[in-house]
């Protein structure tokens, strides 16, 4: 007979891990650029569902599906009986919500560079092999659990065998665009919302209370009961000890208490008490958390430095090194077999076997499958589609903020055949490149001439004209982000397949320049050579003339005041 008790406790859980899918794809597109914010929702989306289908297909009956050593069996469609005090689908689901968040860790650290088409594919193997056969190992029967291993709720079966897979697939990948100058000097790129970031620290924070309380699979007598509420106590303390360790050293190193940090120590504490929860005092928990809120911070900066490996949400060091770290720790705190607790040296051995070859395992697999994806499908999006957002070029979302949506006439029901791209611009339009315009300096002071050029563009188009600009010699310009209402008012916009009432407010940049040494003229013909494509959106320029310029600093005026220092010598 099956416990109703079990059933409800263990059908909690596994709505709980499943929210924690909410959580990842908050932090992920927090940390991240809102360009990719869509991109990001939409892989924390498919992974799971990928994850759901290829796990019932296979990925469980290789983790569950028999007692060998290495792989567990076939068991296609999960036919076989593995009913215990719960019914076999109560253990189905819960395991699936586990093999899911394996998959997701990875989408963080290879982030606002990697195809749609190549996250789903190595999600699938993932999902359907890597997890389930090193899950076999430890919790399916494998040579692990045999042994004596110990990962109560999956500190290395699923948050080291994500960070490690996300480290490979991260370098491999490269970094992004503008991350690392020549000479290899890391450059932040801040996510655009840390609210985003925090309320998806939080969500898992309180899913967690499922990932590892809910792991008893039982609440039946007080044995469980006892253990289930011990387990609810050490999660928490070692994930408060970890996010004040972070505070402390961040405050201390960086002189201001780091917010994206303190967020990731949080994290970090989770992932490493996860393996012993059930085995270690409160004490014990506190210093597994301490002993990760050190090694997060110190990881993070390692990679980012010295491995020159991009991980913009800190995946590879919260969950592959946490993961690793908090396993090996559970050797030294548990009560029962710690190192710590005079029982020698052996369940310390064990522990550190199992990391190890989890970590082999997952990082010959990955290796491989990064690189025949790399050489096939390609893993990498162009650097173009990069600079642009994987939003526009993956998915055809202009931007995940209405408020924020910039104009795309072909989705505002203008066909390009009403605009002005059906006439044939002039060879001067034509040709791309800005550098073939000649160039005369005004270099006579006294007749000096100060004007200011105000251009308003589509935001997609900046990258191309601040390149443009550089060259030219431009070193001062102001950008903003504004709201113009244009001759596009009254067109039609959709959003789902569905009119929005109406469309008046749309997103510009404008860029406002004041030169004197550089002609006018010249600057104009740079502009439009950039900004030209030949559809509604391509911008406008607007010419003032300027009584003088002044700068506060050294109290130039005129046209000193508008060179910089390399331009006097």
């Amino acid at each position: 007979m099956y416990s109703a008790l079990d059933t409800i406790w263990t059908l909690l859980g596994a709505a709980l891990v499943f929210f924690m899918q909410a959580g990842f794809a908050m932090v992920e597109t927090g940390f991240t650029r809102a360009k990719n914010a869509g991109n990001i929702i939409m892989k924390n989306l498919i992974d799971f569902a990928i994850g759901t289908v290829v796990f019932w297909f296979i990925g469980f009956g290789l983790m569950f599906g028999g007692d060998s050593p290495l792989v567990g069996g076939l068991d296609l469609f999960i036919r076989g009986d593995y009913s215990s005090s719960i019914p076999t689908f109560a253990f189905v689901i819960f395991q699936t919500v586990f093999c899911a968040t394996a998959a997701t860790i990875v989408s963080g650290a290879m982030a606002e560079r990697t195809k749609f088409s190549s996250y789903c594919l190595y999600s699938l193997i993932i999902s359907a092999v890597i997890y389930p056969i090193s899950g076999h190992w430890i919790w399916g029967g494998g040579f692990l659990s045999k042994l004596g291993f110990h990962d109560f709720a999956g500190s290395t079966a699923v948050h080291m065998v994500g960070g490690i897979a996300a480290l490979i697939g991260a370098s491999i990948l490269g970094p992004r665009i503008g991350k690392y100058s020549k000479d290899g000097k890391a450059h932040a790129i801040p996510g655009h919302s840390l609210t985003l970031g925090a309320l998806g620290v939080f969500i898992l924070w309180f899913a967690w209370f499922g990932f590892n309380g809910c792991s008893t699979v039982s609440m039946t007598g007080d044995e469980s009961i006892l253990a289930a509420s011990k387990i609810f106590v050490t999660t928490n303390i070692a994930a408060a000890t970890a996010t004040c360790a972070v505070l402390i050293i961040t405050w201390i190193r960086y002189k201001k208490p780091d917010v994206s940090m303190t967020l990731n120590g949080s994290l970090a504490g989770l992932v490493a008490i996860t393996a012993g929860c059930d085995l270690v005092t409160p004490a014990g928990a506190f210093f597994i958390g301490l002993f990760a809120g050190f090694t997060v911070v110190f990881a993070v900066e390692f990679i980012e430095k010295k491995l020159k490996v991009d991980d913009p949400v800190g995946a590879i060091s919260v969950h592959g090194v946490c993961g690793a770290l908090g396993t090996i720790l559970t050797g030294f705190f548990a009560v029962d077999g710690g190192l710590f607790y005079g029982d020698g040296f052996k369940f310390l051995g064990i522990q550190l076997l199992g990391v190890i070859c989890v970590m082999a395992w997952v990082t010959i697999t990955m290796i491989i499958v990064f690189n025949v994806i790399k050489k096939t499908v390609g893993l990498r999006v162009s650097a173009e589609e990069e600079i642009e957002g994987l939003d526009k070029k993956e998915h055809g979302l202009e931007s995940s903020y209405a408020d924020f949506m910039p104009m795309n006439p072909s989705l505002a029901g203008i066909s390009y055949s009403q605009s002005s791209a059906t006439i044939t611009p002039p060879s001067s339009h034509i040709d791309d490149s800005t550098d073939t315009i000649p160039v005369i300096y005004n270099t006579s002071k006294t007749d000096a001439k100060f004007t200011k050029v105000v251009i308003l563009t589509k935001q997609d188009r900046f990258e191309r004209l601040k390149s443009s600009l550089d060259k030219l010699g431009i070193t001062g310009m102001t950008v903003t982000n504004v709201l113009g209402y244009g001759m596009q008012k009254g067109a039609t916009e959709y959003y789902r397949g569905v009119a929005l009432d109406e469309v008046t407010l749309l997103p510009q940049l404008k860029v406002e320049i004041v030169v004197c040494k550089i002609p006018v003229d010249t600057l104009i013909k740079v502009v439009k050579k950039s900004l030209y494509t030949g559809k509604i959106g391509d911008g406008k320029i607007f010419i003032e003339d300027i009584e003088n310029v002044i700068k506060i600093r050294t109290n130039e005026e005129g046209y000193d005041a508008l060179q910089d220092e390399d331009d006097k010598k």
